[in-house]
């Protein structure tokens, strides 16, 4: 019986002696870092001591500053560009021309709309009150109008009033 319980003895010591170096082997592993790249802690990318960026200055200010930075995603005007340039030229023409001043609308009502659908409203709105010089009576202008004031006073934030909206952001061919 002595010799059955030494027997088990040296098999449990020697069984959890290797045991405890291939836990030891498997803890310095662990220790060391998984990436290759060096860790950094949460505030090695915070923003919050670094100085900000400019905002981008507006062409529509007379002293190359202003207080509404453009938001949402370059698109490309030219198309509504062109057709709002001919139809100014046309409504110069002939300035009384009801049919011109409707079409010169809608030509700044569809560049409008596109921003809008780009997420650039504080430009939508320019073209919108724009549509509204030319055809008083432009419903689909009145409601965008509307619609984007209403965002901005939902969020508490103050819309560019008349004469203030910001150019179309740039857009880059690639």
């Amino acid at each position: 019986m002595k010799l059955f319980l030494l027997f088990i003895f040296l098999f449990l010591m020697l069984s959890c002696g290797s045991n405890v170096q291939t836990a030891q082997q498997n803890a310095n592993k662990t220790s060391d870092p998984q990436r290759a790249e060096k860790l950094q802690s949460v505030t090695a990318h915070t923003t919050e001591n670094q100085t900000p960026k400019p905002l981008p200055t507006n062409a529509n200010s007379s002293d190359g500053k202003s207080k509404w930075s453009q938001s949402g995603e370059p698109i490309d005007t030219a198309k509504f560009d062109g057709v709002i340039a001919q139809a100014e030229k046309a409504l110069k023409a002939k300035s009384a021309d009801d049919a011109l001043k409707k079409a010169a609308a809608q030509a700044y009502f569809d560049r409008g709309f596109a921003l809008t659908e780009a997420r650039q409203y504080a430009s939508a709105l320019g073209d919108y009150r724009r549509a509204l010089k030319h055809d008083p009576n432009h419903a689909e202008s009145k409601q965008w109008i509307g619609q984007i004031i209403g965002i901005y006073e939902m969020l508490k934030k103050d819309y560019p009033k008349e004469g203030e909206e910001p150019l179309p952001l740039p857009f880059k061919k690639i």
